[in-house]
């Protein structure tokens, strides 16, 4: 059964979830050491080590979670050549792997380990996969392309059952929420937001401010707008490509910006370019501010160049602040400290969804 989380909890409740981490089985020729040590065990591919880091720094986590190895390294033709250390240490405990696939030349690495830690006799497993790669391929409008979504659900589906059951599959903020039910019965996807974040920055550091919600099309507005609908003091925003002439253009269908300070909300930003016209309709109808938040910052080659290096001289001004989450470590790495560029860290709510779903 696939859920879809609004709201985060705190990651340490520990009354409420030492249950959920101690509760095992003990097991024959596993020292009693190993076997009284029933904290999560949490493992990441390598473009997860920085979010895995911040993870294991959070307050009395390592009450809960304990870190796990593995060494990724490849043979000289190429293929993966993976260790998994101390896998006796991973029988009847619960596991997490913490998944990156945005570098789709790792693929193969990823699901090695994904298919062979169930097959250690892990308790139960989760895939905390923060940024599922193909989710806007998720459809197929002329005959001959190819639903890559669907390909990669298919190749999670088949992660072999845990100990305790299915292997469960963490996503945040998928680009569309019928992606769940491309998966096989064999995995359990749980659908969760990170939009709580922005909620959490917006009713505190903007707290002062004339905030509008702004959606850059349709499909973003039906697929967060609850999340921010709720609050009542921010007007709702919302954008669509008009055809003017041989030119698709946005327009502003729906919302008054003029003299507030509009946070643009989306899933993900790849190349930036209908954020960017999305703020430029925005200051043409009078908005003060325009900021942006993507819980994904996808960026290939470099292309947020495009908004930190904005012409100081352009007809417009640039976002006032552009915020993204780590989901996406091998960008978000590279953008702390980078104007106009504010990195909020996924690293409790992937903790809750740890200890949560365990």
């Amino acid at each position: 059964k696939a859920t879809q989380m609004e709201s985060p909890v705190s990651p340490l409740s520990p009354v409420q979830r030492l249950h959920l981490t101690q509760a095992g089985s003990h097991n024959e020729g596993v020292p009693s050491a190993e076997r009284d040590d029933q904290r999560l065990v949490l493992f990441a591919s390598p473009e997860m080590e920085s979010l895995k880091a911040l993870i294991l720094a959070i307050h009395d986590i390592d009450k809960f979670v304990r870190p796990g190895e593995i060494t990724w390294d490849y043979f000289e033709d190429g293929f993966p050549n993976i260790f998994i250390k101390d896998v006796d240490g991973i029988r009847g405990k619960n596991v997490v792997l913490l998944c990156g696939m945005r570098d789709h030349h790792r693929l193969m690495s990823n699901l090695s380990v994904i298919y062979a830690i169930p097959r250690y006799l892990a308790k139960s497993f989760i895939i905390l996969l923060p940024y599922f790669p193909t989710g806007t391929m998720e459809r197929v409008e002329v005959e001959g392309q190819v639903a890559t979504a669907r390909t990669v659900t298919r190749l999670l589906s088949c992660t072999p059952l845990a100990a305790g059951g299915p292997a469960k599959v963490v996503i945040f903020d998928i680009h569309t929420l019928v992606e769940r039910f491309f998966f096989a019965d064999s995995v359990l996807p749980i659908l969760v937001s990170a939009t709580p974040l922005i909620t959490k920055q917006l009713r505190t550091a903007h707290k002062d401010e004339n905030v509008a919600i702004c959606f850059p099309d349709e499909g973003a507005f039906k697929r967060f707008g609850k999340h921010f609908q709720k609050y009542k003091q921010w007007e709702i925003i919302i954008c669509s490509k008009v055809r003017e002439g041989n030119r698709r253009i946005i327009t502003i269908t729906e919302g008054e910006p003029k003299d507030k300070h509009v946070f643009i909300i989306d899933d993900l930003v790849r190349t930036g370019g209908t954020l960017i016209e999305c703020k430029e309709a925005l200051f043409k109808r009078g908005a003060h501010k325009v900021s942006c938040y993507c819980t994904h910052a996808c960026f290939p080659e470099g292309m947020w160049k495009r908004i930190s290096e904005y012409p100081a001289d352009a007809p417009v001004p640039n976002f006032t602040v552009f915020y993204l989450t780590n989901t996406v470590c091998l960008v978000s790495d590279q953008l702390h400290n980078t104007p106009p560029f504010h990195i909020l860290s996924v690293a409790e709510l992937a903790a809750d969804c740890m200890l949560r779903y365990v």
